[in-house]
């Protein structure tokens, strides 16, 4: 027998429900992984909530986690039975202590890096390799707005843009967790509950403002993130944390300077094998020498029981970096 995570509705954390199930044999493609660190990620509140709704209900949760092959496919022949591995983009479910992957999302964890170092990492550093390597390729020098630099994402983007010698301003919530990120490598910090972003920009940047920004908040960041855009510059909008943006004027691009705008997602950057064997070696050497490191506060690491209670403290906006359940 085994232990997930599963919902039968959509709602608040409150709707999570720990169930014990008998894991099927793992189809011709895919292998079993017995999951010994599983990613916390703000998309599975979208999930869970019925912002992006899965395909039935009851359904599983979470795309992310590392752990051991324990089983493995008629058809799979580069994976087998004892490797170390850490999945991102799996079918709705690694909220589990054992759940069925298909290969093409897997990739193999080199010895340097640990599960919990993995799972707190594949998805969020694929997100920031897809998002500054390839939605808009940062150039060293350059500056650029990334909000919730504090974040999951937001640290891993921060050490990855130092890496590259971009100048990256993060906005935070809090002072400690604008420390935080100018520890991780940002180049300037913007705190959105004192500041004005857009003005705080246009004065870091002698009122050139900026040829990207990278938001990952969405509805209450839109306004802002936009009047930070120089002539020109591209609005990556990433993430809905405080709601989706709606009901836009596309007119109101024009008239702040012919901007771009993106709605990119990983699956649309990184979807076939050799995409996701370049994207994680890249990530992985970047840990493994230490340029970008991956600490998880013992704070948060919960019970894989205690899915509902790590939801409820993610959605407070009061964590920092990445959460992990522990099976």
């Amino acid at each position: 027998m085994a232990t997930r995570i599963e919902f039968s509705k959509h709602g608040g954390p409150d709707v999570l429900n720990a169930v014990e199930f008998t894991p099927n044999a793992p189809a011709e493609n895919e292998v079993q992984v017995e999951n010994k660190a599983i990613g916390i990620n703000y998309i599975d509140t979208y999930i869970r909530s019925g912002l992006y709704p899965p395909p039935s209900l009851p359904s599983g949760l979470g795309t992310e986690a590392a752990g051991v092959v324990s089983q493995v496919g008629s058809n799979v022949k580069h994976l087998k039975i004892g490797d170390r591995v850490v999945y991102a983009q799996s079918g709705l479910g690694a909220y589990s202590s054992v759940h069925n992957v298909a290969t093409d999302k897997v990739a193999l964890l080199p010895a340097a890096i640990s599960y919990e170092q993995a799972a707190a990492s594949f998805l969020k550093g694929l997100t920031v390799y897809y998002l500054l390597r390839k939605t808009y390729e940062i150039k060293p020098g350059e500056p650029f707005l990334f909000h919730a630099a504090a974040g999951g994402v937001g640290l891993i983007a921060c050490q990855w843009a130092k890496a590259l010698g971009a100048k990256l301003i993060g906005t935070v919530g809090s002072a400690e967790k604008a420390k935080r990120a100018l520890q991780a490598g940002a180049w300037q910090v913007i705190n959105y509950r004192e500041e004005n972003i857009a003005e705080r920009v246009k004065e870091i940047t002698g009122g050139k403002k900026l040829p990207v920004v990278y938001d990952s908040v969405g509805k209450d960041t839109w306004e802002a993130s936009l009047d930070c855009l120089q002539r020109r510059g591209l609005m990556v909008s990433f993430g809905n944390s405080s709601g989706p943006v709606t009901g836009v004027n596309l007119g109101i691009l024009n008239q702040k300077g012919s901007l771009f705008v993106t709605r990119p997602s990983l699956y649309g950057y990184i979807t076939t094998y050799d995409e996701r064997k370049e994207a994680s070696h890249e990530l992985f050497s970047l840990i493994a020498s230490g340029i970008i490191k991956v600490d998880v506060a013992e704070s948060q690491k919960y019970p894989l029981k205690e899915a509902r209670r790590a939801h409820e403290i993610l959605e407070s906006r009061v964590t920092q970096g990445s959460s992990l359940l522990i099976p």
